[in-house]
């Protein structure tokens, strides 16, 4: 297939790009050059806040599938960021699907598993509906509404809590802590699924694989993350635990922190529509961090 990847310089792009690699032809799209640059792709410079830059680079490559993995990520920034999340995460998304009208492209869309509120006490569904209380949270899903409203072959990817070699993310800051022998305060009452962008892009990989080049139609909503989950005070102690550190980590409220954003309590997401179609589960959190820091 003729793939475009938005965000493909980012921690989840850069490994979709070498997944991937060899197998199709592979157009990276970001809006700086990759730290990691595959032979067999071409790169390319975009802003998918420009609308009609983006229709004209997206057309002009006429994929059979965009991975529309760009976003603007900080949480809290948003907050005080409000237009640029929203230009980004939404109308960026927007534009991108507008380009995909034009050939009938399939596209893939990455969102977050804070499109909910976070009351439900079980793991959520793809069927559940979204309730989303910050900026980041609130952008990224008008960026899902716009890719149903505006392309006809679709699937919206949420997963949760990334972490991976490409990028800064919560075990690069744990590490970066722990080396400067800081006491780490870490929130024990917000609750997901730690999960590794290469399995993530594995998984990813392996959904076009059976999806034989998309033809079959495996549209809609999927939740991918790795099995198992935990709180952020959890997951710290185990970074720090496979890390060979000393513990010095000290549980505290959300509301103790009072951060900028609303984030939900509870996040974590069943992979229900994965396992309706029978696929291999994920391997656990703790077995992605163990490959992830060796």
């Amino acid at each position: 297939m003729r793939i475009a990847i938005t965000g493909a310089s980012g921690m989840l792009g850069t490994d979709l790009m070498q997944a991937l690699a060899g197998e199709h032809e592979l157009y990276g799209l970001d809006n700086r050059k990759p730290t990691i640059e595959m032979p067999s792709a071409k790169y390319q410079l975009i802003d998918i806040t420009e609308a009609k830059a983006t229709y004209e680079i997206i057309t002009k490559i006429n994929p059979e599938l965009v991975i529309h993995a760009a976003a603007y990520t900080n949480v809290d920034g948003a907050e005080s960021s409000q237009e640029q999340a929203y230009q980004v995460n939404s109308l960026g998304t927007r534009n991108v699907a507008l380009a995909c009208q034009r050939f009938d492209s399939a596209l893939i869309y990455i969102s977050t598993d804070y499109v909910f509120n976070g009351q439900k006490k079980e793991p959520y569904l793809e069927i559940d509906q979204p309730e989303p209380l910050g900026t980041y949270a609130k952008s990224k899903y008008w960026g899902e509404l716009y890719t149903q409203w505006l392309v006809n072959r679709f699937m919206i990817i949420r997963s949760s809590w990334l972490f991976g070699r490409h990028g800064q993310n919560f075990v690069t800051a744990i590490q970066s802590q722990i080396q400067n022998k800081h006491e780490l305060k870490v929130i024990n009452d917000q609750f997901g699924s730690p999960t590794y962008t290469d399995d993530l892009a594995e998984a990813i990989k392996q959904l076009l694989t059976i999806n034989n080049q998309l033809s079959t139609g495996l549209y809609g909503i999927w939740h991918i993350t790795n099995s198992g989950s935990c709180s952020w005070f959890d997951f710290a102690r185990e970074i720090v635990r496979q890390s060979g550190a000393k513990d010095n980590i000290a549980p505290v409220s959300t509301q103790q922190i009072n951060r900028p954003a609303p984030r939900p309590g509870n996040s974590v997401l069943d992979n229900f529509n994965w396992k309706l179609h029978n696929l291999p589960v994920l391997p656990t959190w703790q077995d992605a961090l163990k490959r992830y820091l060796g």
